[in-house]
Order: C-alpha cells, then structure tokens, then sequence
C-alpha cells in the first residue's frame, strides 16, 4: 500500500519531465543502430543509479534496473524499449516543438515519454518501494520483433506478480491497453523454371502464377469479424518481361486476436502447394507476438487503476487493439496492464506528438500503481 513519504498525489514537474524527455529525444535511436540505442540507455542508467538501482546489461543490448528488489519476493516488472522507427536526420525534418497542449518530436509519443515519465513516478516513490520491489526491462528491439530482448522479457514475467507497460496510451485518448492482437510475418519463395515466354513457354513454370494464386488463398484465410486479419504486403518476382519468372516472393502481415486463430492460419499456410509440381514453395517465419487476451489478470489490473484514476481526478477506460508490444510475450505469463506512458497521438507518423495537459496525470496514476499493485 502506499507510504506517507511517497509523492503520488503531487502534480510531476512538467518542467523537469520536459528536460529529460528533449535529452532522449534529442539522441536518435533508430532500431537498425545499436551503438545509438545504447547513448539513450546510458541516460537512462544514470538516472537509474541515482536511484540507488542494481542495473545490469545484457546481452543483446537489454539493460535491466532493480529497485529495492527482495529476491525471495515477486517485483513488478515494468517493460520499456529505448528504440524508435525514425531513421538519423529525422529531427531535421521532425524538429521538436511545442505548439499548445501538444508538443511534437519522433519518439516522443512511442516511447520515449513513457520512459521519463516512469522515471518519474519512480523518483516519487521516494524510495519506498513496494514488496519485492520495481524491475524495469528496457529493450533495444521492440520496434522490430524483440528479437534479442524476448528471451528476458519473458524470464523476468514469469517471476513477476504483475506487468505493467510503459507504451502510449490509445490514440488521442486516457484509455489503457487491456489487450493486443498477436502478430506474425510469412515469407513464401516459390521457385519455378524459367524460359523464353514467347518461345514455348510451357517449358517454364511461372513463380508468379503459383504466388498469385497463393495470393487469394491466403487471403481468403481472414475472418476480420473475430479480429483475423491477412495483408499481402510486398510482391516481388520475375527478370524481364519476356521471360517466364523463375523466382517470386510474398511477404504477409498476420494479425489474429486468439491464440486458436493463429495456430489455424500456420497449418493452413503451411498446407499450401503450388498446382506446378515444378514449382517449389519455401516457407519463412510464423507468428512472432502471441495474442495479448483481454483476460482477468489484465482486467483486474485495470480495475485498480480506473480506481486510483478516479481518485486522481480523471476517467480511464481500456481497450483491446491490433498493434503489438512486448506486453504480447508477458500476458500469458503474468497479470499485464499495457497503455501506461505519455497520452497523444502520431505513433510512428510525422505528426507524432503527446499530450503536455494530460501526461501529468499518466505519471501520477503510474506512480500509484507501483505504490498499490
């Protein structure tokens, strides 16, 4: 429960916040450039162990902070990534600025102010931290897959009594993430003869007429009532124009709101057989984030922030969305709750911005969940 000298109910210095949000800002991190992504984790490391934080580095590049962690207890786990998907040079074009309530910048709403604010709500806490203490994960790949990252973030779940994540809000709303759609990526790479296509052309056997109808196959998997969704995204075959095509790629997008779902497009997918028996058909990749279910754990952690958000003066609600997160990995593991950084708008759009009249009251409500939870 809360403590008399911890600071949840004080308005955060919007100042101070503003400072160390331009500092994070202001190092560019795209997810291609480790040696940057680390600049912005060194920062944040400092502000970590003026804390008093155990911090430890991982390989990989995932950092993780411990404060006041008692190791025969469960913390709570706070999830972050350091990584945005705006190249170098884009501040030239994105510089940051403050226009009203808004103030604009790449990573600034996905999610670099969820960062501070956490760093923030962690500073009033005052160190009193709660029973088994606050271990954040800060990733350095979560805009591509969490590839190197996954493994800890879900070692660290598992030995957590709840997960809270510090993404951005819904869109232009208070309303926190109490659930996400699961995502997967398909390569499928048809290899089929090539020859002269005026020249008898029955000696070839066409990647791109196996791919297109592979197209419409995959395609018609979708039942976007029960949140399954199927884009093939990227096309890419043939040599010339007057040549059979020998080679021919599909690239596809998976979205699926059940776990059920995303075992049943996998078998189908992996069921598919060009009608050419000379056409050959490889087949990459799968379902990369498991469905964040909306289930009780995630709903009763949204409970008790609805609660301390009343008390705080404002109305939350939640929502179920399609974009994943490393929420995704700790949901079936431990009680998640996901939405808990700076509300605003823009992810990975040029008007990406958050919103300077509603943040204060995001840190003060994260600020109470670590104190209560």
């Amino acid at each position: 429960m809360s403590s008399p000298s911890a600071r949840s109910d004080l308005q955060p210095d919007l100042k101070a916040m503003l400072s160390d949000l331009r500092t994070l800002v202001d190092i560019e991190s795209p997810s291609t450039d480790l040696a940057a992504i680390c600049r912005v984790m060194d920062v944040v490391e400092h502000w970590a162990l003026d804390l008093g934080a155990e911090t430890h580095a991982l390989p990989g590049g995932t950092r993780l902070f411990n404060f006041g962690t008692v190791y025969d207890e469960q913390p709570i786990l706070v999830l972050a990534h350091a990584d945005t998907v705006w190249p170098h040079g884009t501040l030239q074009t994105m510089p940051w600025r403050e226009d009203g309530d808004r103030l604009y910048g790449p990573g600034t709403y996905d999610m670099k102010a969820g960062i501070v604010g956490l760093f923030h709500a962690l500073r009033a806490l005052n160190h009193q931290w709660p029973r088994g203490g606050v271990q954040v994960l800060l990733s350095p790949d979560e805009e591509t897959g969490s590839a190197s990252s996954r493994a800890y973030i879900e070692t660290a779940a598992r030995n957590a009594r709840a997960v809270l994540v510090v993404e951005p809000p819904v869109a232009d709303s208070h309303n926190l993430k109490t659930g996400r759609k699961g995502t997967g990526h398909f390569s499928l790479h048809f290899q089929g003869v090539a020859s002269h296509a005026g020249n008898k052309p029955e000696e070839g056997a066409s990647a791109i007429t196996a791919a297109a109808k592979a197209v419409l196959e995959v395609q018609a998997l979708a039942r976007p009532e029960i949140g399954t969704t199927i884009s093939v995204g990227l096309i890419r075959g043939g040599s010339a124009v007057n040549v059979v095509p020998a080679e021919c790629v599909l690239d596809i997008d998976l979205r699926v709101s059940t776990l059920a779902e995303a075992e049943r497009i996998t078998a189908a997918v992996q069921a598919l057989t060009p009608d050419d028996p000379r056409v050959k058909l490889t087949i990459l990749g799968g379902l990369n984030r498991p469905p964040f279910e909306q289930g009780d754990g995630s709903l009763g952690l949204f409970e008790q922030a609805q609660t301390a958000a009343q008390s705080l003066g404002f109305t939350l609600g939640h929502e179920s969305v399609g974009g994943g997160s490393d929420g995704n990995f700790t949901a079936p593991l431990s009680p998640t709750l996901d939405g808990l950084g700076a509300p605003g708008d823009g992810a990975h759009a040029s008007h990406e911005h958050i919103r300077l009249d509603r943040w204060p009251d995001h840190v003060r409500l994260l600020t109470r969940l670590l104190q209560e939870v």
